[in-house]
């Protein structure tokens, strides 16, 4: 069994290679190789990787291409039966690799599986996620009834933010900061690739949904733990063209669910109110306490 792992890096030098040392560090119980994938970087020359890194697969990009067609790339150079996306700012802490490839190994149906991922402070990052939906959405307006709910009841049936990343669960997608896979899933997928048709952000949620939709499950595992530094903007401007971004490409993944009727049209009324209240929450917590809520 080998394991691809492909980092996608774009002007994060210094931390993809904190990222390829964790992997060196770490991973005993697998054989592995590391492919970094360089996104037209503009501040540092992608040769350093080579010379910090000589048994590196280094593949340069000419254009920034953006996450999925640079992960698309670096897997077309792979040569493992299972491949590992991992960000540039993410590191292990222990043998995740091991451990994650071991699971899908022996669970045949698995389709992506993902680490339990926390930020620096140790915070659970909520990475394994449910589809949206309108009573989904309505749930999550009305979270002091939920939580008269015991907390497995609660946690399993939203996952998201009231799930505390505690124990292995099923999950409709995964963050795409540790996503691993067999390789032969590709082949079941849409032009047998990731899906390329967003730049950034949501391609994770929209894989989840086209994994499921090929017949396998998605899988949390509590078991091991990485982490992802995910170093959110503060500046308002950049904040805001993020929130458009997300708020158009989970509404073409609805879309595509559940086509564009009555159901869909309901949907995106809820859901781009209450994702514009929390953004606009979040802004005016920060310009008060002068610091980031999650």
């Amino acid at each position: 069994m080998l394991v691809s792992v492909v980092i996608v890096n774009y002007n994060t030098f210094a931390l993809t290679c904190a990222c390829i040392d964790s992997i060196i560090r770490y991973t005993k119980g697998v054989a592995y190789e590391i492919i970094v994938v360089d996104n037209a970087s503009t501040k540092d020359d992608a040769s350093m990787f080579l010379q910090k890194f000589p048994d590196v697969k280094l593949v340069r990009n000419p254009e920034n291409s953006g996450f999925a067609k640079g992960n698309n790339l670096g897997i077309s150079r792979a040569t493992g039966d299972m491949i590992l996306l991992l960000n540039s700012d993410a590191y292990l802490k222990e043998d995740s690799i091991s451990i994650t490839a071991n699971y899908i190994k022996n669970n045949p149906k698995a389709g992506f599986v993902s680490a339990r991922l926390v930020y620096e402070d140790g915070k659970y990052q909520s990475n394994a996620r449910k589809f949206r939906s309108i009573r989904n959405e309505l749930l999550d307006l009305a979270r002091p009834v939920l939580m008269l709910m015991s907390y497995r009841k609660r946690a399993r049936l939203m996952l998201n933010q009231y799930f505390k990343g505690d124990f292995n669960t099923t999950c409709d997608w995964l963050s795409g900061a540790f996503l691993m896979f067999p390789r032969d899933i590709l082949d079941k997928l849409p032009g047998q690739k990731l899906d390329e048709r967003f730049f950034m952000y949501g391609e994770d949620h929209l894989w989840g949904y086209q994994v499921q939709a090929a017949g396998y499950g998605n899988y949390f595992l509590a078991d091991t733990t990485a982490v992802h530094i995910a170093n959110a903007s503060t500046d308002p401007g950049k904040r805001q063209k993020l929130l458009q971004t997300m708020l158009k490409h989970e509404l073409t993944i609805m879309a595509e669910r559940k086509g564009t009727g009555l159901y869909y049209q309901f949907f995106k009324v809820i859901f781009t109110a209450k994702e514009m209240a929390r953004y606009y929450i979040k802004v005016l917590a920060l310009r008060l306490l002068g610091k980031q809520i999650r």
